[in-house]
């Protein structure tokens, strides 16, 4: 067992230092068109700019118009820089025939764009739920039906999809994030197996917590769902309940050290650039432990929750004291 142990650590060691050492070339960025939604902020907005600077033509979709003038300052005359709401079926029409005008073949589309929300399955609302289902899942297949001719009309073209490291493993309070980047995780795969005709590479991003406007707004989500909630289910979970889930989450290793939005983008930039781009990406700790979650026995890590997140809400605490 020790020479076996032994013997995959240098059959790794050989092929990270034969990486090092002959690295796999990229591609020629000239006359190559790339197309990103979810450019206002964070991963999106850099990429766009990092691929601008490389060479590429970049296509950037803003949700926000503010955003628009801010984002073409930074980027060169080659780049187009529009407003794109994906789960408006218009607005990706509208972006289809912008990409169409310029040409009519797309090297990679880069589905980012994303929305978040925490929060009991108890309190969100199913509008809520749609609309994050909405953004998260529908609107990226939209996209990438519609500008699917463009990317299939040149071989090792490629689809890069922002999923999610829970979309392997689920966390209590995430039921709607989850959920839609499962679903599209799924779809992911199953585009990946059925374009092997054309060598359209699909590529899959899970990272865990990023430090982005998503995650300076965890509190402000909790409390916002709390304050909609109805009088029984308020007095269900107990304000105590709400405090305490809010505070662990502010102060749990997930959020205090989330991880550099920066490798999510470099892992994306590997998909788009490289000859040979890998079809799972894990960018930064969080998604390698998470990962780990992933192949734990269900109850050992059903366990591990309990234990982290041992908060009883007020009804049970009330069966419990009337007992």
């Amino acid at each position: 067992m020790f020479t076996f142990v032994c013997l995959l650590v240098f059959i790794f060691l050989f092929y990270r230092f034969y990486q090092y050492f002959f690295p796999i070339p990229n591609i020629n960025s000239n006359n190559k068109y790339v197309l990103i939604s979810g450019c206002d902020t964070g991963v999106g907005h850099t990429l766009a700019i990092r691929l601008d600077q490389q060479g590429f033509h970049v296509f950037a979709g803003v949700h926000l118009h503010d955003n628009i003038v801010s984002l073409k300052n930074k980027l060169s005359s080659k780049a187009t820089v529009f407003h794109l709401d994906i789960t408006n079926s218009e607005h990706i029409n509208d972006a289809f025939e912008l990409v169409k005008s310029k040409t009519d073949t797309l090297h990679a589309l880069v589905n980012n764009a994303g929305i978040i929300t925490h929060g009991c399955i108890d309190w969100i609302p199913l509008e809520l739920l749609r609309k994050i289902m909405n953004v998260n899942f529908f609107g990226h297949i939209e996209m990438t039906k519609r500008f699917l001719p463009l990317l299939i009309r040149k071989r090792y073209s490629r689809v890069v999809n922002m999923c999610s490291s829970t979309s392997l493993f689920r966390f209590p309070n995430t039921s709607a994030y989850s959920a839609s980047k499962s679903a599209f995780q799924s779809f992911s795969d199953c585009l990946r197996r059925e374009m092997c005709p054309w060598n359209l590479h699909v590529s899959i991003i899970e990272p865990g917590t990023l430090r982005t406007t998503m995650t300076d707004g965890y509190e402000h989500s909790w409390r916002n769902l709390w304050h909609n909630l109805s009088d029984d289910i308020q007095q269900r979970w107990g304000i105590d309940y709400l405090n305490s889930v809010v505070n662990a989450g502010v102060n749990s290793p997930f959020i205090k050290h989330a991880d550099d939005p920066l490798r999510v983008v470099h892992a994306i930039e590997h998909a788009v650039t490289s000859t040979k781009p890998c079809v799972y990406y894990r960018p930064g700790w969080q998604a390698k432990v998470i990962y780990v979650f992933y192949w734990l026995p269900t109850w050992l890590s059903d366990f591990i929750l309990r234990k982290a997140m041992n908060f009883i809400p007020a009804d049970v605490q009330t069966n419990q004291l009337s007992k």
